[in-house]
């Protein structure tokens, strides 16, 4: 929504995307991580055995998540602050937002202006993931709990957010909030010498 208003954006999870196809260095690091069993026949990543390998509790109930944000995380965020200084040099005014779910978790959020934090309920978040994978509620359920377990909790979040957009309402009140904050990110980004 703010991108349709002008702002730049950029999505974590396609950057990741990008660096992990074959020839880069993170499909390298990733593939000697976590072995070629990760891989589709085509030699690419395939997500859901990388997602499976990376959270599936050992018989100690550790995960191997961290191991495999350390290799992830470091790459994006280089590839974020090349483009927001990209972005920044071509108009010093310019609202650029980097869109990505764990910023606080890989201690990212210091390298922003501002943190915006979007929420919904927990069953919203639930339907919401078996509606756009095309799963059963309670498949999409047990996906969402695991992958959140992974992130900080929505309070804390939203307790160091500098704005947060409810989204648990209709569309349009959500396009509502979104405006509003557009014009203040716009009375900022003008505001800034």
């Amino acid at each position: 929504m703010l991108a349709a208003r002008g702002a730049r954006l950029i999505q974590a999870d396609h950057l990741a995307h990008e660096l992990m196809q074959p020839g880069q260095a993170v499909y390298d690091e990733v593939v000697r991580h976590f072995g070629s069993s990760i891989l589709n026949p085509d030699g690419r990543v395939n997500r859901p055995k990388l997602a499976e390998a990376a959270f599936r509790p050992d018989r100690n109930g550790a995960t191997r998540v961290a191991e495999l944000n350390a290799i992830v995380h470091p790459a994006v965020i280089h590839r974020e602050d090349e483009w927001m200084e990209a972005e920044g040099r071509r108009n010093p005014h310019v609202i650029a937002v980097v869109e990505a779910a764990l910023i606080l978790e890989a201690g990212a959020a210091d390298r922003f202006d501002r943190l915006i934090v979007v929420t919904c309920s927990d069953e919203q978040r639930v339907q919401r993931f078996a509606e756009r994978m095309k799963i059963d509620l309670e498949v999409a359920r047990n996906e969402v709990a695991r992958r959140m377990a992974a992130q900080l909790p929505d309070a804390e979040k939203i307790n160091r957010a500098d704005y947060v957009i409810d989204n648990s309402d209709s569309l349009d009140a959500t396009e509502e909030q979104v405006r509003h904050l557009h014009v203040r990110l716009k009375q900022e980004a003008e505001s800034r010498s």
